[in-house]
């Protein structure tokens, strides 16, 4: 895996920079597998989420998961590590995703679709096996823009940047998808090109964004600021009408947690707390720390 830095423009207890919630707020498998009502995937055959901790697969009582073979035959490398389990099956695909991998023989698309489906599930909890899964589906079905979607996403998760860009950028050919925009942009940010990214925020296709997905692009371009010792234009990047604005969607959370952290980063501590308290006030999902951040800095000795 690629060292280097990890890209947002949000920080971790120690100030270091983090990945910011650019995937999660849109996440990865968004247009891998079907989602249910209350937005989580949802397992095919089980019912659970598919990112439930300990979900891995494995049979009730039993010590080790159950798997299976599908269509081609893999080399024995690959069968050690990759066999599927019994329940990964297309069925629980996107439509959009299912009706592209149409265009492959249907042994292929099954074999194809049970990767897409590992990669979905394991992104969060072993990104690197999910992007063995997402390259072995590449290397059958390279022509399918939502496999190389799912490629870009799970190299972008396993740190994988230059991977991320170039797969990314492979499946807009295919498929014209503007979006994916704000993960393109952060890698950018992670090879150490902030001016690219910020090349990419200011893009005409960035204007044609939804609400969330034009979010997370401007908390990377927030980043790309701090990278280049620009703090305050960092802050006044996130500002806007929906910065204040009521709603407990999951991306106003994200956003008022990268602003308090701008906020502090340009030394403006109380300015810092009040929005870290805002952030946590609509962070329903408890998806960040920002209650946590305001307790530490208001109990942070002030300075002599």
């Amino acid at each position: 895996m690629s060292a280097g830095p990890n890209p947002t423009g949000d920080a971790d207890r120690n100030g270091s920079q983090r990945r910011s919630a650019v995937v999660r707020g849109r996440p990865a498998g968004q247009r891998i597998v079907k989602r249910g009502a209350d937005g989580e995937r949802m397992a095919g055959r089980s019912g659970r989420p598919q990112n439930s901790r300990g979900d891995d697969g494995r049979a009730q009582g039993s010590g080790r998961p159950q798997t299976q073979r599908r269509g081609e035959a893999m080399s024995d490398g690959e069968s050690a590590r990759l066999e599927l389990p019994v329940d990964a099956d297309g069925s629980e695909l996107d439509r959009d995703v299912r009706q592209e991998l149409l265009t492959l023989s249907k042994g292929l698309s099954e074999l194809v679709g049970s990767h897409l489906v590992m990669a979905a599930r394991l992104l969060d909890e072993d990104p690197q096996l999910a992007l063995e899964h997402a390259r072995f589906a590449r290397s059958k079905a390279g022509r399918v823009a939502a496999v190389r979607e799912v490629a870009g996403l799970s190299a972008y998760h396993a740190g994988e940047w230059s991977e991320a860009l170039a797969e990314l950028r492979a499946a807009r050919r295919l498929g014209g998808d503007t979006g994916r925009l704000a993960v393109l942009a952060d890698c950018e940010r992670a090879l150490g090109r902030p001016e690219r990214a910020l090349e990419i925020a200011r893009s005409p296709e960035a204007r044609q964004l939804g609400t969330e997905e034009s979010v997370e692009l401007r908390i990377v371009a927030a980043g790309a600021r701090r990278d280049l010792g620009q703090f305050d234009a960092a802050v006044i990047a996130l500002q806007g009408p929906d910065l204040e604005e009521a709603g407990e969607e999951p991306w106003r959370a994200r956003l008022r947690y990268a602003y308090a952290d701008n906020l502090l980063a340009a030394g403006r501590e109380q300015d810092a707390i009040r929005w870290f308290l805002s952030a946590a006030e609509v962070d329903v999902d408890e998806a960040t720390d920002a209650a946590e951040r305001a307790v530490e800095l208001s109990e942070r000795p002030a300075p002599e």
